[in-house]
């Protein structure tokens, strides 16, 4: 089969039956490299036409929270008090830059998606 640019999502369906097709082939043969090459423009057309937006500080921990089974006293050690936890988590306080250091230290979350803006909710609401 030939290997073409992927302009539209009929290339893109046809490319993703491809490496289907190819998903087996033995490392090092032609259908191996074929694969690696489609999978490279498939990565590609994902990027441009399908980006997925980074989460929000407050979501990436309360994912983290669950995929890790860790509960709010977890935090504490990052975050500070459990009043100060909760704050956090219920977006009516904003991460401080040292929060955002020993979540990113301690939990290994990154830095880059914690120092993000993101709405949070005034104490009067």
């Amino acid at each position: 089969m030939e290997i073409k640019a992927i302009h539209d999502e009929c290339d893109y369906t046809a490319a993703l039956t491809l490496i289907d097709r190819l998903w087996d082939a033995p490392a090092g043969s032609p259908e191996s490299d074929q694969l690696e090459v489609v999978a490279i423009l498939v990565a590609d057309y994902e990027r441009q036409q399908h980006p997925i937006d980074d989460p929000d500080p407050i979501a990436l921990l309360e994912h983290v929270m669950e995929a890790r089974s860790l509960s709010r006293k977890d935090l504490e050690p990052c975050i500070g008090s459990r009043a100060r936890v909760s704050e956090v988590l219920n977006r009516r306080r904003p991460l401080t830059l040292e929060m955002i250091r020993r979540l990113s230290e301690q939990l290994d979350l990154p830095a880059e998606i914690l120092v993000r803006p993101y709405p949070t909710r005034s104490h009067a609401a």
